[in-house]
């Protein structure tokens, strides 16, 4: 991904020498990528909330992990049979 919008800016800045729109058209290009495109992979929003991206505040941290140790204790007793 980054190849093909890195050459892309490079063709649009080649292009802006002629007509300076195209230079518009590569900083648009690069800022949408900073903005959304680093980092991410596949489409966003597939994951559910709370799977794998980082809390807030430690509070939410916090809050996050007493759940998790309070499902992990209920079906530990569930798997034990009591």
């Amino acid at each position: 991904m980054n190849a093909v919008v890195l050459s892309g800016t490079a063709v649009l800045v080649v292009l802006g020498f002629g007509n300076h729109t195209y230079w518009l058209a590569a900083v648009a290009l690069l800022y949408l990528y900073v903005k959304y495109g680093r980092g991410t992979t596949g489409s966003t929003g597939s994951t559910a909330p709370g799977a794998g991206a980082a809390p807030a505040t430690y509070k939410a941290y916090r809050k996050r992990r007493d759940q998790q140790a309070q499902w992990e204790r209920r079906y530990r007793r569930e798997r034990s049979g009591r």
